[in-house]
């Protein structure tokens, strides 16, 4: 995936931060289409760009027709994170929700997103039961809000944002716009 990609290519620490996308949405999900009623959103045309976009870039996007609350998922990948995981983890959940559709705020869908990722899942499950990683999370949110996020994913350098899933190439246009060096 490109975020690997850049770890190995370019002389930068990645750190993922959660963000509060549709936090009110019950554990259960709601259809796209209860999400964006009342909103100028036609659902068909933007999950017909959306897919367009996850195909230019090689990503997996299947045919979702509701959203979820990532709230745990983001606790734990937090909790992933501190095990080495992360990236992983990330990757599990991406692939999870968008392109197998799960429903990631079902415990049992994350305990085994944690145990694909090579995680206990045990320590997962206690983490979750004891919300472990709920004041990151919240400062996570707390930032986001700062620093006027409004979108995923948002790649965030030296206070300057590019915002969307990108081509490499923009990324790479990103780090030498900040001046980020390769490696040797």
């Amino acid at each position: 995936m490109r975020i690997e990609k850049l770890k190995r290519e370019y002389e930068i620490a990645i750190r993922w931060r959660s963000f509060p996308l549709h936090p009110d949405t019950p554990e259960d999900g709601l259809l796209l289409e209860q999400l964006f009623a009342g909103t100028p959103v036609d659902v068909g045309k933007m999950m017909k760009k959306l897919r367009k976009t996850a195909d230019d870039l090689g990503l997996p996007f299947g045919e979702r027709e509701k959203t979820y609350n990532s709230r745990l998922s983001q606790e734990l990948g937090l909790w992933a994170e501190s095990k080495n995981k992360g990236d992983v983890f990330h990757n599990a959940v991406f692939r999870a929700y968008f392109a197998d559709g799960k429903n990631i705020a079902k415990v049992p869908v994350l305990l085994d997103l944690a145990e694909s990722a090579g995680l206990s899942r045990e320590e997962a499950s206690a983490v979750i039961e004891t919300r472990a990683f709920k004041a990151a999370v919240d400062a996570d949110w707390a930032l986001s809000r700062e620093m006027e996020i409004t979108a995923v994913p948002t790649f965030v350098m030296k206070r300057e944002k590019l915002v969307g899933a990108q081509p490499y190439d923009m990324l790479e246009m990103f780090m030498a716009a900040n001046k980020i060096k390769k490696r040797s």
